[in-house]
């Protein structure tokens, strides 16, 4: 059964509607002030000590976040069904809302540019929804984007937990020598790595050139999603299309493949293909390009939509103003993935 400390920051989660107990208001009060604060836009520190105090406030705010997911996992577990169908579509609404939160303040605190975040500014009043899903959605960089947080819960609920985060220096290193993590899931790993694995195809160039942009998305067996941008996609395309495509091509020659298996021999034409040129109106008015995939065991539509939230505000702290993905029209499984997404 749940705990009396978690019972008490379920109840503080969802006190009065316009009121917040002690835990959801220190949720509201640490992410306001870490992004009005933080080192990575250029904020001067009020004393000596300013890294240091940001980076505390930030580790709490994880904590809280980690915290409540814990909750959200440990109440579907345990709850009796009347109450958890009752209370469930809440919880996972603010559980997804954390996860993204908490690998944004990750992210915040892992950049050495200087660029305004940009809140969502003055929106419609039905943009926002009320209570504390509404308040976190108003403090993310995209928060007025009220398709992309809107979202039925799963018909059957899922105790599955779920973590958020930047992508590590200790992820590129084990992905470039083809290694992984002991606890990872090896099919997802494979597409986080830059060889000729069906996705890592896709994602190699965002490894190599905008690394900072990218998400990783774990479940208890390991990495499970991922989320890519390059907030330039022009100057990416370019460096893509001039430096890293030849280097690619050179490490695996178009005849590496023969006699080997069908989808080895796919990947590799595909590093030898010529690859489609976006139309220069598209760059203009869509200036960002992401990429986002999970593996099939994730059926908690509510994680891929924190890497999509979590990505997009990302992009936008940094000023970009729209953003596009680049999808074939035969691959039916990334269509109905993006789809699904809204």
């Amino acid at each position: 059964p749940l705990a009396l400390e978690e019972l008490r920051m379920l109840v503080e989660l969802f006190y009065l509607p316009y009121h917040h107990g002690p835990q959801a208001q220190h949720l509201l009060e640490h992410l306001r002030w870490l992004q009005a604060n933080s080192p990575s836009v250029g904020v001067p520190a009020p004393n000596g000590c300013g890294g240091t105090q940001w980076h505390g406030r930030a580790q709490s705010f994880r904590l809280l976040c980690a915290q409540t997911c814990r909750l959200h996992s440990r109440f579907v577990r345990s709850a009796g069904r009347e109450l958890l169908y009752d209370l469930h579509p809440y919880l996972w609404d603010i559980r997804n809302m954390l996860l993204a939160a908490s690998a944004f303040v990750l992210w915040l605190g892992c950049q050495s540019i200087a660029a305004p975040v940009l809140l969502g500014g003055d929106a419609e009043p039905w943009a926002h929804r009320g209570g504390l899903f509404g308040e976190l959605q108003a403090l993310l960089p995209v928060g007025n984007s009220s398709d992309l947080f809107y979202h039925p819960p799963p018909l059957f609920p899922s105790g599955q937990r779920y973590v958020l985060r930047p992508l590590l220096p200790s992820d590129q290193v084990s992905a470039g020598t083809g290694g992984r993590p002991s606890s990872g899931a090896p099919g997802l790993w494979q597409q986080l790595s830059p060889g000729p694995a069906p996705a890592g195809r896709l994602l190699g160039s965002f490894l190599s050139l905008s690394p900072e942009y990218t998400f990783v998305l774990e479940d208890e067996s390991g990495p499970c999603g991922y989320a890519a941008g390059a907030l330039c996609a022009e100057e990416f395309l370019q460096q893509r299309d001039s430096s890293w495509l030849p280097a690619t091509r050179h490490k695996y020659p178009q005849d590496l493949g023969v006699g080997g298996p069908a989808l080895g021999q796919e990947a590799l034409l595909f590093f030898h293909a010529e690859p489609p040129a976006v139309p220069l109106p598209v760059l203009r008015r869509f200036p960002s390009l992401v990429q986002l995939g999970t593996d099939p065991r994730v059926l908690d539509t509510g994680a891929a939509r924190s890497l999509a939230i979590c990505l997009l505000s990302v992009l936008r702290a940094n000023g970009s103003r729209g953003v596009f993905c680049q999808v074939s029209a035969a691959d039916r499984q990334q269509l109905s993935f993006y789809s699904k997404l809204g």
